[in-house]
């Protein structure tokens, strides 16, 4: 997902994967690159002055179709949005720069319940960089980066950059999904930023992995029990379709990455009718989505490792990790062979952190994501350091692989774990048995040792309480221009060709030869950009599916 998507999900999708999206790099998807490992990247939550409360509405109806209808609540469809600036805070780095780059920001008020419209009411951060050119708009497109829990609000610029001479005509849109970023906050109190580990290597790393995901489900009840019933891509989705009310759009155009793309494709079965363009970077299969989306992932996170080997072996004056791809992956081997017999420490003092090999697999996925020379140069230095660890030695580490631990292993980064959790247990149930999933585990192991006990270990979904609706199925087909890299480890491939032959009006756009996840506007990849920015100017899909090349 950008699920998986901090430590990508997501720099402008890329940059501005907020710690969120880091965390759950790992789950769905998003791509691991030093500027996400950066916790600077997540939005504080802090509260902007909201727009006046609506006047209580009755709750929604549904059409005979099984769509959504938005009767009793046209005062949050009608509300009027207060513009402004959108520097929060003396030392919000971000809001400034927005404000530099003309974007204004925004708080749209949503229910929290959509069928107690009259009950408690959020607000949900939006962001606006209006069209230049006029005379020739086309609409508002809405953005989303992934995660889940990925924030958009700081967007609009950089998307704005990749649309080229098409930017200027549309109004581009970051929101910050509820309880995200900007919007209305949700924290859990949880000691780790995520509970995204694997298994490590027998049975006790299990049992901790155990106890630690029953820990933060209780912890999340214990916090916030109210609210989390309500934290769910398909209330998202119904505050997609507020915000486009709230803009005075009849439709809305949509770009999504990783979870952005399940996300993109519940809004259509919910909303048909109510989208212009749409894009999807990364698809997910609906089917597939849940708690386990991360299953039968481990073949192409292997892969891409391997590719990543013969990178570092070409550099071993550099790294020192091995002369051959061969050589390279023993040097993992035996890092994880000996953090199984004990936890690493890496850095100095006062950054000193302990790895073991519950941890190590985790940062190896994340590293995966991206075959830039930047994102694999950044995964050699760790393995560098965690080489040296496994030989008594103890280096000094990059600040960015310094915040990248620091999130990941501390409570720094809660906020953007619980709501990434919440939304993922909140859509679809999952397996409550543990041991279902140690059996999985030992499948997986003797095809995948390294991975797979992480794509299938168990995480607090198991603890969760069940979901209020069912999981949306699709029903409705949609015109939207589907975008994936054959190699892509976090949604692979098999989901964006799932996803396509279940919208039969879709187009697959293929980057063949990479492993990258998300691509258009942040991989650099001429023929993919033009295809979508092609897409966005006319409106019209190409006659037949298309290719480009690495």
């Amino acid at each position: 997902m950008r699920y998986a998507e901090k430590i990508r999900i997501p720099h402008s999708p890329a940059a501005a994967r907020s710690a969120a999206a880091a965390g759950l790099a790992l789950a769905i998807g998003l791509t691991a690159t030093p500027a996400l490992a950066t916790p600077a990247l997540a939005t504080p939550a802090l509260a902007t002055p909201a727009p006046a409360t609506p006047a209580p509405a009755t709750p929604a109806t549904r059409t005979a179709a099984g769509t959504e209808a938005h009767s009793g609540l046209d005062r949050y469809y009608d509300q009027r949005l207060s513009w402004g600036t959108c520097v929060q805070s003396s030392d919000d780095t971000t809001g400034r720069d927005l404000d530099a780059a003309g974007v204004q920001c925004a708080n749209v008020t949503v229910p929290l319940d959509y069928t107690a419209p009259r009950g408690r009411k959020i607000t949900v951060a939006i962001s606006r960089l209006k069209a230049t050119d006029t005379r020739h708009r086309i609409g508002a497109i809405l953005l989303n980066n992934g995660g889940p829990g990925g924030t958009a609000v700081e967007s609009p610029p950089t998307v704005r950059k990749a649309m080229k001479e098409v930017g200027p005509r549309y109004d581009i849109v970051g929101f910050d999904p509820r309880f995200v970023g900007r919007s209305t906050p949700l924290d859990c109190g949880w000691p780790v930023s995520f509970p995204w580990f694997s298994a490590g290597a027998g049975r006790a790393g299990f049992d901790r992995h155990v106890a630690l995901s029953e820990s933060l489900a209780a912890k999340c009840r214990a916090t916030n029990a109210s609210v989390l019933p309500h934290v769910t891509t398909r209330n998202t989705a119904r505050d997609m379709d507020v915000i486009r009310g709230a803009l005075g759009e009849r439709k809305i155009s949509y770009l999504g990455y990783s979870y952005g793309t399940y996300l993109g494709t519940v809004y259509t079965q919910m909303f048909p009718g109510r989208y212009d363009r749409v894009v999807l970077d990364g698809g997910i299969d609906p089917r597939a989505y849940g708690p386990r989306l991360l299953r039968d992932t481990a073949r192409e996170n292997e892969q891409a490792l391997s590719a990543w080997a013969a990178w570092a072996a070409g550099r071993h004056t550099t790294y020192g990790l091995g002369r051959t791809r061969t050589a390279v992956l023993a040097t993992i081997d035996r890092v994880m062979a000996k953090a199984a017999r004990g936890p690493l420490t890496v850095g100095t003092a006062p950054d000193t952190f302990r790895l073991d090999d519950t941890h190590i697999p985790t940062l190896l996925f994340m590293g995966v994501a991206d075959d830039t020379d930047t994102s694999r140069a950044f995964l050699a230095e760790q393995v560098s350091v965690l080489s040296k660890a496994a030989e008594g030695q103890q280096s000094a580490l990059s600040p960015e692989f310094t915040e990248q631990l620091r999130f990941a292993l501390t409570g720094e980064g809660s906020a953007s774990g619980s709501v990434q959790t919440a939304i993922i247990c909140g859509d679809v149930p999952a397996a409550r048995n543990p041991e279902l999933y140690w059996r999985d585990i030992e499948r997986a192991r003797a095809a995948h040792p390294l991975f797979g006990p992480l794509t299938e270990n168990i995480g607090p979904c198991a603890f969760w309480n069940t979901p209020r609706e069912n999981p949306t199925q699709i029903r409705h087909d949609a015109p939207a221009l589907i975008v994936a890299a054959t190699g892509d480890p976090r949604t692979t491939y098999r989901g964006s060709v799932a996803l396509h032959d279940q919208l039969p009006s879709s187009r697959l756009l293929t980057l063949k030869g990479a492993n990258r996840h998300a691509l258009y506007g942040e991989y650099g990849n001429a023929c993919v950009d033009g295809k979508v920015n092609r897409y966005l100017e006319t409106g019209r899909l190409p006659g037949k599916d298309e290719v480009c090349v690495k």
